[in-house]
């Protein structure tokens, strides 16, 4: 079944990165890197992203091809990455990692023109797809969570190479969806940012998503500071996470009452609420509450966007403007975001969360003006 192979290569790559977002900093430490030293490392890391995602997805576009680019990278990335174990040095390790994030950064641009080929053609639900990327991230972290906390460190590295291994072997089963090629000679990104409604959206979808940067860099912090349990604060994570599997569930469903734009408009305004309240409280009731509206801050973003550029964008430039949502949105975007918000909390505190309010309102506004043709 199509729609199984698609999960099952979801299942797998976030399961990698649920892994490697969240615990390779760890194992960078390990190797003696100081805390700039990282920081370097993933700044630059995120430069290449931006460099080698529209490449490939241009390359793609005019081969109109998705699976074997797939097959290709993913494995690529998982040779790239054995040879971690035999880097001495700053500048090895940097290296190796701006490969590694060339040849693994352009894959999720490509799997989601993949898979909304397939929503369009085959009347698949993406929802119920991508959730099970959501799923096994929550797993992934928990997992590796406690097996650190039992042993040792290298059992990140181990980890990420396991879930790799995985990646690649669910990559051949998946299904050859053939968009149509483009016929446009020149560089494809030139075509698709040329069009002004795309790039306001993506100007929308950034402000909400990067609208997360302080809940993503300092949340963790900000409630252990505040006194709270490490076991609590996992659970509200794992409470977001949840959520926004039960509404990438019932996606569906909800399309045929709202379109992508009014989607993401209500994105915003739960960002608005959201964001200011958690910087108010640290009582665990309302905070509970407040994750359960990540599935709106983050999934309903997510799942507006897919269906918007499959509604906007030919599919011939599909994988470009993917990757344009990826390398924008989530890559530049949320670095300024990051680099942002350390000064934001550094000097604010919980009070840090009132700009992200605005940053979700503003965005959720300027993606709702969109909703006309």
């Amino acid at each position: 079944m199509i729609s199984v192979r698609l999960a099952t290569y979801y299942a797998s790559s976030f399961m990698t990165l649920g892994v490697h977002l969240i615990f390779w900093p760890i194992w960078l430490t390990e190797q003696g890197l100081s805390a700039t030293g990282i920081g370097t490392v993933l700044a630059l890391g995120i430069a290449s992203k931006l460099i080698a995602n529209p490449l490939v997805a241009h390359f793609s576009d005019q081969l109109g091809q998705r699976k074997i680019l797939i097959i290709l990278l993913t494995s690529l990335s998982f040779l790239a990455f054995l040879f971690f174990p035999f880097t001495n040095s700053f500048a090895t390790i940097l290296a190796l990692h701006l490969l590694f994030i060339a040849l693994w950064s352009p894959i999720m641009p490509l799997m989601e023109s993949l898979t909304m080929h397939g929503v369009a053609h085959l009347g698949l639900d993406y929802g119920r797809i991508r959730l099970w990327g959501s799923v096994t991230f929550m797993i992934a972290a928990m997992g590796v969570g406690y097996l650190i906390k039992e042993g040792s460190t290298h059992v990140v590295y181990w980890a990420i190479v396991f879930t790799l291994g995985l990646t690649v072997l669910s990559a051949f089963f998946l299904p050859d969806l053939r968009p149509p090629k483009s016929k446009v000679k020149k560089l494809t990104l030139l075509i698709v940012v040329k069009d002004y409604r795309f790039v306001l959206f993506l100007l929308g979808t950034a402000l909400i998503q990067t609208s997360h940067a302080v809940y993503y860099g300092f949340g963790s912090i900000h409630w252990k500071n505040s006194g709270i349990s490490e076991d609590m604060i996992g659970l509200f994570w794992a409470i977001g996470v949840f959520a926004e599997i039960i509404l990438f569930t019932y996606a569906t469903t909800i399309f045929k009452q709202i379109g992508p734009t009014r989607l993401i408009a209500l994105a915003g305004i739960a960002g608005l609420i959201r964001w200011p309240l958690t910087g108010m409280t640290t009582d665990l009731v309302p905070l509970i509450g407040l994750q359960i509206l990540h599935a709106m801050t983050f999934g309903a973003t997510h799942l507006g966007a897919m269906h918007y550029i499959q509604n906007r964008i030919d599919p011939s430039l599909s994988a470009t403007a993917q990757s344009l949502y990826s390398g924008v949105v989530m890559g530049a975007a949320m670095s300024l975001a990051a680099y942002a918000s350390g000064h934001l909390y550094e000097s604010y505190q919980g009070m840090a969360y009132y700009s992200m309010g605005g940053m979700a309102a503003l965005g959720g506004t300027i993606v709702f003006l969109l909703r006309r043709k």
